[in-house]
């Protein structure tokens, strides 16, 4: 019966395999076409690196889950490779939509001040009535996250960076790890059994992501009326519905697989995953094109100036009259404007280098931030060992000096017998 079975699912995976590769071929042009031309245009009008460089890398996101799904279903050999590359690129792509959100408000300064503006604001505000609770009283860090983000202020941006970070991280730690485990025969991806390694990077993994996804909700909950201008909450559902969509529609068709809803193939599996991603990356290319678009970059900044030259062409040219030969000089000028911050080689250069900057300050941070603790117990620790055995030596010290005391009570109690016995010996001699 499981042979029949395993047969029918092989012979609808050779079946739709060729149909399914030509459809989302048409599919991933479009997004490419669609996407670079986007890049493209991003990196040629480069007039603000401050937020387009985090775009870029938004945008990027389209190519990268398009082209990794489509190589990945032409050829099934390769999936993992391709998706252990779509995972990190995920997280950097989760990272640099809250770092363009930073941006947008005038960056890292400009968001402390107006976080703690808000906070003091909301601190301050009167008593509506004598029997509500008090508004300046302070619950813990971790109630006004979930309930009052503003209040927090700064912490609040701490919060943030540091979730989208440590997302970053574990996504790409527990990809390197699917290798090993795959290599072990230990991963079983898309198989839910307790001695595989799937189910238990799934729970991390989804448990991450969703951690960082409420910490830019709740930054997005604090600092929406600053960026009405940008129109924040298309970027926030574009964004998100492809994140959501394909780890969520994974782990659903790898349910459904363990349930038999689905025949239970691996290349069945991962190939209807690759397919449908992209389908749906087309679709994130069209709606890219109008949440994302370069037209509010199609200006010179004020502070960046554009740079005037002249250039002057003299010229002899000779004039015939008759028999008269004349000479005359002819001028031309041209005048050329120059923009800084258009060369797409100068824009890439920038992303890579700032952007990369970037990442690696905010990731030694986080590892800094998760150590302190880790030092802080370690130090306790030692602390304690050390108090105790200082309190073990004084202890054994006050024994010792007991001890001698006794002795000494004991050695002057028997001289003192000894001085009476001698005394008697002689007075019966």
């Amino acid at each position: 019966m499981e042979s029949t079975y395993s047969s029918v699912s092989g012979s609808i995976y050779s079946n739709l395999h060729k149909p399914a590769v030509i459809v989302a071929a048409c599919f991933v042009l479009v997004a490419l076409a669609l996407s670079l031309f986007l890049i493209f245009q991003h990196l040629k009008y480069y007039t603000n690196p401050a937020e387009q460089k985090w775009v870029v890398a938004v945008l990027f996101m389209v190519p990268v889950y398009a082209t990794e799904s489509m190589v990945s279903l032409w050829n099934p050999k390769l999936s993992l490779a391709c998706d252990i590359l779509r995972n990190c690129y995920e997280a950097f792509a989760l990272y640099s939509f809250g770092r363009y959100l930073i941006a947008c408000l005038g960056g890292e300064r400009q968001v402390i001040e107006l976080l703690q503006d808000e906070s003091r604001k909301l601190l301050q505000r009167p008593l509506l009535d004598h029997t509500s609770a008090s508004p300046n009283k302070k619950g813990s860090r971790v109630w006004n996250f979930i309930f009052q983000p503003s209040v927090l202020g700064e912490d609040l941006l701490t919060i943030e960076k540091f979730g989208l970070v440590r997302y970053m991280i574990p996504k790409t730690v527990c990809a390197f790890l699917a290798v090993i485990l795959e290599l072990l025969d230990a991963y079983c991806d898309g198989e839910f059994k307790w001695y595989c390694g799937y189910p238990y990077m799934a729970v991390v993994l989804n448990f991450s992501q969703m951690w960082a996804l409420f910490c830019l909700v709740q930054f997005y909950n604090a600092t929406h009326e600053r960026l009405k201008s940008i129109k924040p909450l298309a970027k926030f559902i574009s964004f998100k519905a492809i994140v959501f969509a394909t780890w969520w529609q994974g782990v659903g068709i790898a349910l459904l697989c363990t349930v038999h809803v689905l025949p239970k193939e691996g290349k069945l599996q991962t190939g209807l995953q690759d397919f449908l991603i992209c389908i749906e990356m087309a679709i994130a290319a069209v709606a890219h094109v109008f949440v994302f678009p370069v037209e509010p970059y199609r200006y010179v900044p004020i502070a960046e100036s554009p740079k005037v030259t002249t250039e002057k062409t003299v010229a002899e040219i000779k004039l015939e009259e008759g028999d008269k030969e004349e000479q005359a000089v002819v001028e031309k000028t041209d005048t050329k404007l120059e923009v800084p911050g258009t060369s797409v080689t100068k824009s890439v250069q920038d992303i890579i280098v700032e952007g990369g900057h970037h990442v690696v300050k905010d990731v030694v941070l986080t590892i800094n931030q998760a150590i302190e603790p880790v030092e802080k117990g370690v130090a306790k620790i030692q602390e304690t060992i050390h108090q105790r055995s200082e309190e073990s030596d004084e202890k054994d010290e006050q024994v010792e000096e007991v001890e001698a005391e006794e002795r000494v009570e004991l050695e002057g109690e028997g001289t003192k017998s000894e001085t009476v016995v001698s005394i008697e010996e002689r007075l019966v001699k």
